[in-house]
């Protein structure tokens, strides 16, 4: 793997007219054109540089820093070839208020490690782009949501990452994750996985939203704190299922409006097949009218909702309105 800067772009004009010596050609060790390289960079002029010179296999390593601006990137990788963009949690990408902080958009197969995203209208969206992970990020301060998969971003992985203070713009919105698109069966960002990560508190909706259109997400894992609920536009829980065949698993959560789980159907033949297995949740506090730890609004035998007992809950009026499977 080579290393690769901004300098050639900037030294080949110069070498064309003789203002520089030309340099002594390669020698056999050295890396073969379209090899992968680290782009080391350090400035928000570099990193939108880099984002739009990046090729498969490439990893965009970004130093400590501010870095202000709207970040996109549209060049894919391939499942065999990945393109990474990675900090520490000190490598902040903000928009100054509006805009998205990164947005990934046709750019499948990229990973998205260890930076921090603050400070914009949304946090990272990943736009038609299949197999994007994003790991060990921390997201914050933000108009609307954190973390969106959306036109048909199939196979997104969010892992190990903290999401908190979204839903600033005070419209009772502004979910954690939000996977697929509102009243539409046309978004397919299917088997979405949300996994180990801290959602919460102060998030404006709920802590992930699955939309109807969208099939197999696996919600693992994951630490939800929902005391940003407001109610408005029904986020009094932390999960809202209206995708299919669903899996919601060791999962805990406290600090909610009313239920801990919903299941709801949007459209006909959706929101069906949802199982809910090890989660854990404390409804102390809560004051909603159910106050269960999962509710299921549309149980039938051509929608079925599996409820384990191996969920438990503290507090509240109860574990589920339906049948307990043991």
């Amino acid at each position: 793997m080579r290393i690769r800067t901004l300098l050639p772009a900037l030294l080949t004009p110069l070498l064309a007219t003789g203002a520089l010596p030309l340099l002594a050609a390669p020698t056999a060790g050295a890396a073969p054109t379209g090899a992968a390289a680290v782009i080391q960079v350090s400035t928000a002029a570099q990193l939108k540089s880099a984002l739009t010179a990046a090729r498969p296999g490439d990893t965009i390593q970004l130093a400590d820093g501010t870095y202000t601006g709207n970040f996109k990137a549209t060049t894919p990788g391939t499942s065999g070839s990945r393109i990474t963009l990675t900090g520490s949690s000190a490598a902040i990408l903000t928009t100054g208020g509006g805009g998205y902080g990164l947005h990934l958009n046709g750019a499948a197969y990229w990973t998205v490690k260890g930076l921090t995203v603050t400070n914009a209208q949304k946090g990272i969206v990943a736009d038609g782009a299949n197999g994007v992970v994003i790991d060990s990020v921390t997201v914050h301060n933000l108009d609307m949501e954190g973390v969106h998969f959306r036109q048909s971003s199939s196979d997104g992985v969010l892992k190990n990452s903290r999401i908190y203070d979204t839903g600033n713009d005070g419209r009772g919105m502004g979910e954690g994750v939000y996977v697929g698109s509102a009243n539409t069966l046309s978004d397919r960002s299917d088997n979405a996985q949300i996994l180990n990560n801290t959602i919460g508190p102060d998030v404006g909706g709920e802590n992930i939203d699955i939309k109807e259109g969208t099939t197999g997400a696996r919600i693992v894992g994951n630490t939800f704190d929902g005391s940003g609920l407001t109610g408005a536009n029904y986020d009094d829980s932390w999960v809202d299922v209206k995708g299919n065949n669903v899996l919601v698993e060791g999962n805990t959560g406290k600090n909610t409006t009313n239920n801990g789980y919903e299941t709801h159907t949007q459209q006909s033949g959706w929101g069906c097949g949802t199982v809910f297995r090890s989660n854990t949740s404390d409804l102390r506090g809560s004051t909603g009218a159910n106050q269960l730890a999962i509710n299921v609004t549309n149980n039938s035998s051509s929608c079925r909702t599996t409820v384990y007992g191996s969920n438990t809950v503290t507090g509240g009026k109860g574990l589920t309105n339906i049948t307990v499977t043991p």
